[in-house]
């Protein structure tokens, strides 16, 4: 019996980008059609099957335990994306700005998808694995205060739950822009567990 749902619910992507050097800068630059490999997204400075763990991690490893890398991508929303640009007051929001790797349109509450789901394009078959949601964070406030001047200081804040998921690659294959996703999710009931 499969344990992955497919779901009705089919997105598009609608912009694809790589961050090529973290160091420099965390804005990501556009590109019509992305390789994705098992390492991650090809040129994607986030890449590669292993990296250090971070502050994300400090409860379960030393900051800069080597570990398995389940943040290839950065995948956000359009939507979501419509819903920070109008918390920060500005018009558009451009995904370079969160050095973002893929914006889906057509996928509701995406930042909330289960972890574990899958986004497979349809036309390639690539598909992507969801780590977890992604938790925003001060660095893009930088890149938005370079192209918005007085609009970054309040990214935080507005995209607490709509900072879209972390992947990684299941399944080698080109994404480009256009291309649907289906998602697919885990055929489980919620966890009751927490105290």
């Amino acid at each position: 019996m499969p344990a992955l749902t497919p779901t009705d619910i089919v997105g598009k992507i609608e912009w694809l980008g790589v961050v090529a050097d973290r160091d420099a800068a965390l804005a990501s630059t556009h590109h019509d059609n992305l390789m994705m490999t098992f390492a991650g997204p090809a040129g994607e400075a986030h890449g590669g099957t292993t990296r250090p763990s971070c502050s994300r991690v400090t409860a379960q490893y030393p900051k800069g335990t080597t570990i398995r890398n389940v943040r290839q991508l950065s995948v956000l929303s359009s939507e979501e994306l419509a819903e920070i640009a109008d918390r920060i007051g500005v018009t558009q929001f451009d995904p370079a700005w969160a050095g973002a790797t893929l914006i889906l349109s057509g996928i509701p509450d995406f930042s909330h998808i289960p972890p574990s789901s899958r986004l497979q394009n349809e036309a390639t078959g690539a598909t992507i694995v969801v780590d977890m949601q992604n938790r925003p964070c001060h660095l893009p406030a930088k890149v938005i205060e370079g192209a918005a001047p007085g609009h970054g200081k309040a990214f935080k804040e507005a995209a607490q739950g709509r900072r879209g998921v972390t992947a990684w690659v299941e399944r080698e294959g080109t994404m480009a822009v256009g291309d649907p996703i289906r998602l697919h999710i885990p055929d489980q009931r919620a966890w009751q567990g927490r105290r």
